[in-house]
């Protein structure tokens, strides 16, 4: 015969399962996050690390170029690339911090998706770690500030095959993009 009262064992009881409920639902609400942020992450791509943090920089705002209706002939399998001005500053390396203006239009028809010319922040990211899409983090190595880039990315170096807010599933992607400046 126990000597514990058996209020005691059933407190003890409620007080277990409402430490497995707390911590089923704390560990739902933290996968639920990582993959929601996962997913605005490519969207717009993160702007803050330890090794490149945004430090308000302002720019002014741009007039918007026309975007220029780039089709390419026939699928893309790979990332095309196209210096439309060659810059004359700081050439982009894996692990710099990249300062950009840039445009994004569906190779399909033009339409353009996203876009930062008229907003008086510089959209920044650092190199190579992953924080924008595939297409992006290769197609920009190499690049000088003050140029301008055309990139053509296949789906499967932009948003495959979920696509991403007004991105359809399995798009091929123009961005234009201008290397305003690279932080050290």
């Amino acid at each position: 015969m126990s000597t514990t009262p058996m209020r005691h064992r059933i407190f003890a009881g409620l007080g277990a399962a409402l430490f497995l409920l707390t911590a089923s639902a704390l560990t739902i609400a933290v996968v639920y996050d990582m993959v929601s942020n996962k997913n605005n992450a490519t969207t717009t791509p993160a702007t803050t690390t330890a090794s490149c943090s945004i430090d308000g920089t302002v720019a002014t705002t741009e007039t918007l170029p026309a975007p220029a209706v780039y089709k390419p002939s026939g699928a893309v399998s790979a990332l095309e690339s196209t210096d439309l001005t060659v810059g004359s500053g700081a050439t982009a390396k894996s692990g710099s911090c990249l300062q950009m203006k840039y445009y994004g239009t569906l190779a399909s028809d033009g339409t353009m998706f996203d876009q930062n010319y008229t907003k008086q922040t510089l959209f920044q990211f650092q190199l190579g770690a992953g924080q924008v899409i595939p297409g992006w983090d290769q197609g920009l190595v190499g690049m000088k500030v003050g140029g301008t880039r055309r990139l053509v990315i296949p789906a499967s170096l932009a948003y495959g095959a979920q696509g991403s807010g007004s991105v359809p599933a399995n798009a091929t992607l123009v961005f234009v993009v201008k290397l305003i400046s690279i932080k050290s």
